[in-house]
Order: structure tokens, then C-alpha cells, then sequence
């Protein structure tokens, strides 16, 4: 059989603070234009930048009449009420979409029913696996920081559907406390919005000056983005089809059209790294956790 038939791209949920008409515009391009199946939709970051936000019944209408299949996402970490009102009224449209749980707090409410799991839930072995695809998850986005040991592992008792990040900055730690509005000398509750200032996050440098991390808000991601376009082949001879690509302020509706033909075997490694490069321009690439090495690290090509 031929895999690529069968395996399909995914837009993750938009992890910065862009502003309302700008997203509404963006999602309206990946509608149009954008070869993928699916796409998270939702804050999973910070709640207190849904306020004011109400594109999203136009975004999601937009996205299914082009034939997307729209997946809402969740918050990473429930702090308070708020959160938990946002946690539970997502838990109701639940059934009406499928819903990726990325804190188990939601995980709870959606067991038993059919629901996506995002890389935000830890799963490092076959027996938690298990527990979440008994559970009712037939979607799994698995964490970002395996290896191909273990992604091949996993992929050989699935049930569900897994997913992999091929694409973009890695989100690595998430933190009850504003980095941005710190960084800023704000509080968090009066921390202005100021996360919009940094489309795709904040660069924050060692103290020899070496890029290493970005901050967005509460979360800390990766300086590099990952790019397993090379890896594909592996991937999907594991039993692994499903790959998302994490939104940037870069052109993504190239970004995912590179994807889908490396997938399609249009055009050879070279060629869309090439054009990564271009689009992406002086940002380090890195594959490193596929490949059993410190994340940052690019291996082999």
C-alpha cells in the first residue's frame, strides 16, 4: 500500500497573541488555500487572550465549508475559575466537535466519549497509551521530545490516530506565571496584552548571548523549530501518518503546501528545505529528539 495515500497534515492551535483581525485573516488564507485535513482551533495558552475574540464561529465556518475538519483545542494548564468555565463549556461542545484535551482536567470530563489528546499530556510508554485510547481518545498528538525508539513503539500497538510536530517552535514548559508581562516589569493581571508584541514569541538568549529559548506569555518554547521533513519516510513507515505543523508569522499556507508534496513525493529534501530556509529566514532548524540528542541539536542533514 502506498502510505502517503493515507497520511494527513494537521494545523496546530495558534500558541501567540495575535490580534483579532490578523487571525480571522490567517485562518481564512488556511481555509482557502492550505492543503490540510485538519485544524485546532482555541487558546491553549493563556485564557485571557479569548477576550474580545469572537472570530472563531466564522473561522470554524469558513474551514469546514473548504472541507477542514475543525478540532478545538484546550487550555494546558487550568489555574482558576475562569479556567475551569472555559474547561467545562468546551467539554460541552464536545459533542458537537472533537475535542483535543491538553490538561487533565478535561481529560476527566471527555472520558468516555470520543476526544483527541494534544502533546501536552505526557504519554512515554504503551501502557498510558493504553489508558487514554480506553478512555475514549482516538486522536493522540504525542509529546514533542520522543524519540524514534519510542515513537516506533507506541505506533506499533496504537488504536488511535497518532500524530507527530514536524514543524515549528516546541513547546517545552508551561508556568502559572507571565513571563512577558514580568519581562515588561507588569503583573500578571494587569500584564496589558503585552505577549502581542512577540508574533512568535520573545527570544531569550543564554548569558554568552547564544539563542536558546522563546517565551510566550506563561509557556517557554524552543528557540529552533523543528523540522522532521526529512523524517517523513521514517514516520510513516512506523505506522505513524498523521503530522502537525505548529502556526508561525511566516507564510504557512507554503510552509504546509512544502509538507504536503514531501508527503506526495513531489519534491526531494533538498528542495524544501531550501524553501524552509528562504521562508524562515535566520531561525535555526533542529530535529534533535527524533534522533535521541539534545532537542536543539540538527542531525543529519
Amino acid at each position: 500500500m502506498d502510505v502517503t495515500q493515507k497520511s494527513g497534515l494537521s494545523l496546530g492551535p495558534l500558541l501567540f497573541n495575535w490580534d483579532g483581525d490578523k487571525t480571522r485573516d490567517f485562518y481564512f488564507a488556511i481555509a482557502d488555500e492550505a492543503p490540510v485535513n485538519h485544524v485546532y482551533l482555541g487558546e491553549v495558552v493563556c485564557a485571557k487572550r479569548l477576550a474580545g475574540k469572537d472570530y472563531l464561529p466564522e473561522v470554524i465556518e469558513r474551514l469546514e465549508r473548504a472541507g477542514k475538519t475543525v478540532i478545538l483545542s484546550g487550555l494546558m494548564l487550568v489555574l482558576d475559575d475562569r479556567d475551569m468555565t472555559i474547561t467545562n463549556d468546551l467539554a460541552t461542545m464536545g459533542r458537537d466537535y472533537l475535542v483535543e484535551a491538553n490538561d487533565m482536567s478535561l481529560v476527566s470530563q471527555l472520558r468516555g466519549q470520543n476526544h483527541a489528546i494534544g502533546p501536552f499530556i505526557n504519554i512515554y510508554n504503551e501502557a498510558s497509551l493504553k489508558y487514554y485510547e480506553d478512555g475514549g481518545a482516538s486522536r493522540i498528538s504525542l509529546p514533542p521530545e520522543l524519540p524514534a525508539a519510542s515513537l516506533r513503539a507506541l505506533a506499533h500497538v496504537a488504536t488511535s490516530a497518532l500524530e507527530v510536530q514536524v514543524f515549528g517552535r516546541l513547546p517545552l514548559a508551561i508556568s502559572a506565571r507571565c513571563y512577558h508581562a514580568r519581562a515588561h516589569k507588569l503583573h500578571k493581571d494587569g500584564c496589558q496584552y503585552i505577549c502581542d508584541r512577540d508574533p512568535d514569541g520573545r527570544a531569550v538568549d543564554t548569558m554568552d548571548g547564544q539563542p536558546f529559548l522563546a517565551i510566550n506569555g506563561l509557556q517557554t518554547l524552543s528557540h529552533s523549530y523543528i523540522n522532521l521533513s526529512a523524517e517523513l519516510p521514517a514516520l510513516q513507515e512506523m505506522g505513524i501518518h498523521n503530522f502537525r505543523l505548529s502556526p508561525h508569522d511566516v507564510d504557512m499556507v507554503k510552509v504546509c503546501t512544502i509538507f504536503r508534496d514531501r508527503l506526495e513525493g513531489k519534491i526531494d529534501l533538498a528542495e524544501a528545505n531550501d524553501i524552509l530556509e528562504a521562508e524562515v529566514f535566520a531561525i535555526e532548524f533542529s530535529n534533535g529528539y527524533y534522533h535521541g540528542e539534545a532537542g536543539r541539536m540538527q542531525i543529519g542533514t
